[in-house]
Formats: structure tokens, C-alpha cells, sequence
């Protein structure tokens, strides 16, 4: 179970990204145009740094869409090794055929 919380928690990501992409991007171009006056620059970073941190566009990672999984993730199918494995296996995906010898 917890790691269906860790996809629930990426989707929620990706979700305050977008919510809070326009409003970051204004506040970052703030902050690096050197023709603005020292004291407006600092006030936009603080107004970043209030900002949630999961807003952050670093913040997101690729995860398999069934497990959590965010290691050897297939962008594709947006599937681990492991479930593309599985998955080619039981014959679910199209096209993929597993072969063991």
C-alpha cells in the first residue's frame, strides 16, 4: 500500500506544479533580471521561497504508473522494468514478447 501512496503523492505534484507554474515563472524572471533594483529581486525570492515546495518543477520524478516504483522507469509506457516484465510475460502488452530459454 504505501507505495500506491507514493504515485498518489507524485500525481499531487504534478498537480501544484501546474497551479503554481505562471506564478513561479513570473517571480524567477523577477528575481534574474539585473536591471530591477536590488530590494524588488529580494522581495520575489521571498515571495518564491513562500511558495509550496512541492510546487517545484524539480521536485517531480517519473514513476511507474503501477508500483512507485523510480528506478529503471520506461517513459514509454511509463512502467518499471520489473512491471514491463511482468506485464510482457502474462502477454498484456502488445507487441512485447518475453522469451526465456
Amino acid at each position: 500500500m504505501a507505495k500506491k501512496s507514493m504515485v498518489e503523492r507524485e500525481k499531487k505534484r504534478e498537480r501544484l506544479v501546474q497551479k503554481y507554474a505562471a506564478k513561479r515563472a513570473e517571480l524567477n524572471e523577477i528575481v534574474h533580471d539585473q536591471s530591477r533594483p536590488m530590494e524588488e529581486r529580494f522581495k520575489a525570492t521571498l515571495k518564491l521561497a513562500e511558495l509550496p515546495r512541492n510546487s517545484s518543477a524539480t521536485r517531480l520524478h517519473n514513476r511507474c504508473q503501477l508500483t512507485g516504483r523510480p528506478h529503471a522507469y520506461y517513459r514509454k509506457l511509463k512502467l518499471s522494468r520489473i512491471m514491463l516484465r511482468e506485464l510482457g510475460s502474462q502477454g498484456q502488452i502488445p507487441g512485447l514478447v518475453k522469451s526465456s530459454w
